[in-house]
């Protein structure tokens, strides 16, 4: 899922801002990726209005904003389900019920449904351990977005006999996967977790400022012998 602009749809000049996230339990922490769609009546409102009502809700992101790591990104035009996205990662489920409530509590948030929404927790990467370099994805625990202007959400699920091989068949074909995609530099990866949270097991971001390379990467990574063990995404 892509979107070109990190503000919500339309609701330029919102406030929402970029903070450095905090460590949640374990040094880890909860991830959330929430999609909106604005009901058409909400454009129909007196232009003082929709400005009122998206101030209010900018507000409320931007006062969670201290403790809780916000990125808004723009869906307009892309997706005819919704409209906006919030990638969200915080200390603890508590944080990111209570900034949700606040935000359906809004006047634009009476105006608002939510087709998806992914819930995932940081984890280190057990298959990374080979394929060290400075920055490498899946060595922390903390989210670590980068700036890049393009944003794709990517849910997945492995079948269970992946789980089942043992650990060198999973590390070999890990490995393969590892250096395919670093033949894309320009697209970084955060993996988020999500096992026995939510109905996928993986939540996978990529950040990047060419979507071609991206195509090209999918495409690719779609020959790797463990793209046999994907069971949806």
């Amino acid at each position: 899922m892509l979107s070109p602009e990190k503000s919500p749809p339309n609701f330029a000049d919102s406030g929402v801002t970029m903070e450095q996230p905090m460590a949640g339990s374990n040094g880890r922490q909860f991830v959330k990726y929430s999609f909106y769609k604005v009901a058409p009546l909400w454009r129909r409102l007196p232009d003082a209005e929709r400005q009122d009502s998206k101030r209010e809700f900018a507000a409320v992101v931007e006062e969670f904003a201290a403790e809780s790591f916000t990125q808004s990104y723009s869906l307009v035009g892309l997706r005819g389900d919704a409209d906006f996205l919030l990638w969200q990662a915080a200390d603890s489920l508590e944080s990111i019920q209570e900034v949700a409530t606040r935000m359906w509590n809004t006047q634009l948030g009476s105006y608002l449904t939510q087709p998806h929404s992914y819930l995932a927790m940081t984890n280190r990467s057990q298959y990374v351990g080979h394929h060290r370099h400075s920055g490498q994805e899946g060595t922390e625990v903390k989210l670590r977005p980068g700036d890049a202007k393009y944003f794709i959400v990517y849910p997945f699920l492995k079948t269970r006999e992946w789980f089942l091989l043992p650990q060198e068949e999973r590390q070999r074909m890990m490995s393969d996967h590892i250096a395919l995609g670093h033949k894309y530099p320009s697209v970084k990866i955060n993996t988020t977790y999500s096992f026995g949270l939510d109905d996928q097991e993986f939540v996978v971001a990529f950040e990047t400022d060419e979507p071609g390379d991206f195509l090209d990467l999918v495409m690719d990574l779609r020959g790797t012998e463990g793209s046999l063990y994907t069971l949806r995404d």
